[in-house]
């Protein structure tokens, strides 16, 4: 269904945040937490979920953490939104049966080719796309703080 459960849009922002936080090192749940301010129960279970799906990789040991399983072009905002969606469990409302001739023949297709155009956005939208609007915005990246490129 068209709209953003909490559950995506942190999917979102952790993929995003490693992303535009990636130094040298894997990026750790704890900073992400601590950046987006994303409850650690929900972080790490969207984190296994996107690892599970060939999104992110994650590291073990004690600088482990996650990073991206692919260049950040390679990703793109709607693949995210459909791996969150595989793994709600709340009923999609467009599916149901009950409703009258007006919901079934006008309203719930009209929803969906509105469902489908927000979709073909999002599989144009890559992270890197969003990395470049946050760097645009102005956001500073800790990864990036901390990469040595002196020789």
């Amino acid at each position: 269904m068209l709209r953003l459960s909490r559950k995506t849009l942190f999917a979102i922002e952790a993929v995003l945040d490693i992303a535009y936080h990636a130094g040298g090192d894997p990026v750790q749940s704890r900073e992400i937490t601590r950046r987006q301010g994303i409850p650690r129960r929900y972080l790490e279970q969207a984190l296994q979920n996107l690892v599970r799906n060939g999104v992110l990789v994650g590291v073990r040991g004690p600088k482990g953490g996650y990073r991206l399983a692919r260049e950040r072009r390679r990703i793109t905002v709607g693949e995210i939104v459909r791996i969150v969606r595989q793994v709600e469990t709340e009923d999609d409302p467009l599916q149901d049966d009950a409703g009258s001739p007006l919901a079934h023949r006008v309203v719930r297709p009209l929803w969906m080719e509105l469902q489908d155009e927000v979709m073909d956005r999002l599989d144009q939208l890559t992270v890197d796309d969003m990395c470049n609007r946050a760097n645009g915005a102005g956001i500073v990246s800790e990864g990036r703080q901390s990469l040595d490129f002196s020789i």
